[in-house]
């Protein structure tokens, strides 16, 4: 009999329990335009739909570069902040797991013994006596059956909330790879300014040496001596700073990496480096929802469980088991006992209640407002990324054209120069503008390739990919999304 009353309650549960109070729901609408910017800045943009979306290009088919790749991977298994990150994922897994078990019942087995003695005025017959009570038990001691979808609102929170945690893992995952390819190219870019300094500095050095021993000779002035030594010096300053910036390249890369990279992967130059593909921006809408919206269902599920508060609560104990007053006939014939009870609680006046409601409802409307706010940032970032890269080919080309001029003025006066048909300061200004010249070369050519980088990870390039399966099975409840775990995987 007790059985089929157990049997009964549990299916009870089961069917029931599939039921919440879970708002539907429904994506808010994005606070951006539906298609990108367009305009003089865009042109370049707009002829390169056909290439791949960067989510759908793996870090590595974009960063192609065998000496970054190492360093990447390196980065993705010691680096101590996305260890982290990965660590938080395994912390909202474990709490998912003890949410999603509140739905089941808790089996304890119980013994317990009791000795005690009784004084004759205290048994009423005059005499005093010792009484035991031993007894063994298996029992669920107060079972919430979920009704009313209480406890799968909460276990719902919990899975958002953890799937929230893997995204948030992802997005340092793409950090850290955009991050350490921004620095090994500045790396790059910092190694080839010193090697312009240091051959603008032997160059210098050279014409300083010339200028002097004209000088010495009577040939020449000595203000040509002191502008030539201007020069010189400058170039020195300009190698030392470089080779100070170039340190401290390596010691973030060293950082990022979580361990020392070997000279051997270090960059050379930034032509050196393998180029970076083109990206498809594809369409605001979608790119941009893509973005999670973990927290917002999260949200609705906290929504379900305080309106869930409203209605009674209803709980089981039960226990089966032997009981004897002789330990040695515990497990005799005639020592079997149950009971089992059933408890409602209905919430009759609580105002608490009512401002839990409201709190779960408001912060549904925060994490829409920060949604909305991450697709704004979002749409911004990119719409930047993509002004700037159509704008960057025409200045690397006006850049390197300019270069050409320059060198050839420079050219020019020096052979006037010594000639003697023309002075030496127009020789130093056409010197000065064509190391200036180059020097801005590197910087728009690490711009364009930093452009590249950052243009892949705000479109969502650079995190592990998620199958449709796995991502199915995580919402199932089966087992949770990890497409990589801690971080030391």
């Amino acid at each position: 009999m007790t059985g089929k009353i157990i049997s009964l309650l549990a299916s009870a549960a089961v069917l029931l329990s599939g039921c919440t109070m879970i708002p539907e729901y429904k994506r808010p609408e994005a606070p951006v335009p539906a298609a990108w910017p367009s305009g003089p800045a865009y042109r370049e943009t707009s002829s390169r739909q056909d290439a791949p979306l960067a989510p759908d290009l793996q870090w590595h088919e974009f960063f192609t570069d065998q000496q970054l790749q190492a360093i990447i991977a390196t980065a993705l298994t010691n680096n101590r902040d996305l260890r982290v990150a990965a660590l938080n994922v395994e912390r909202a897994r474990a709490l998912y797991g003890i949410q999603r078990a509140e739905i089941l019942p808790t089996v304890n087995a119980i013994g317990s013994g009791l000795k005690e003695h009784l004084s004759a005025g205290v048994t009423g017959t005059g005499q005093s006596r010792t009484a035991e009570q031993y007894s063994a038990n298996l029992g669920i001691s107060a079972w919430e059956i979920d009704f009313f979808g209480r406890i799968r609102s909460l276990t719902k929170s919990a899975l958002e909330q953890y799937l929230a945690t893997e995204q948030a893992r992802r997005s340092a995952q793409t950090l850290l790879v955009s991050e350490v390819a921004n620095v090994y190219l500045t790396l790059a870019a910092d190694r080839e300014s010193i090697q312009l300094a240091r051959s603008t500095l032997e160059s210098q050095q050279a014409a300083y040496n010339l200028i002097r021993r004209r000088f010495e000779v009577g040939v020449t002035h000595e203000l040509d001596v002191r502008q030539a030594q201007t020069r010189v010096d400058a170039a020195r300053v300009d190698v030392a700073r470089f080779t100070d910036l170039a340190a401290q390249d390596e010691n973030a890369l060293n950082l990022l990496a979580g361990s020392p990279v070997p000279a051997d992967l270090l960059p050379g130059t930034l032509s050196a480096i393998a180029p970076l593909p083109d990206v498809s921006p594809g369409t605001s809408s979608e790119v941009l929802l893509r973005r999670p919206e973990d927290l917002l269902k999260a949200a609705d599920a906290n929504i379900g469980a305080a309106r869930a508060a409203f209605f009674p609560t209803i709980s089981l104990t039960t226990a089966v088991g032997t009981a004897s007053p002789d330990l040695s006939s515990l497990f005799k014939s005639g020592s079997f006992g149950w009971n089992y009870a059933g408890r409602i609680v209905m919430p009759v006046f609580d105002a608490r209640l009512w401002s839990a409601l409201k709190a779960t409802k408001v912060e549904r409307q925060i994490a829409v407002a920060q949604y909305q706010g991450v697709i704004q940032t979002a749409f911004r970032e990119v719409a930047d990324a993509l002004a700037r890269k159509g704008t960057l080919g025409d200045q690397l080309a006006a850049q390197q054209s300019l270069v050409k001029a320059t060198a050839e003025v420079y050219r020019l006066s020096n052979a006037r120069y010594e000639k003697g048909i023309d002075i030496y300061l127009n020789v130093l200004d056409a010197q000065r503008s064509l190391y200036s010249a180059r020097e801005e070369l590197i910087i728009i050519r690490l711009a364009k390739l930093a452009n590249q980088v950052q243009l892949y990870a705000v479109l969502g390039g650079g995190a592990d990919p998620v199958t449709s399966a796995e991502y199915n099975q995580a919402t199932q409840g089966r087992l949770p999304v990890t497409s990589a775990t801690v971080a030391g995987r």
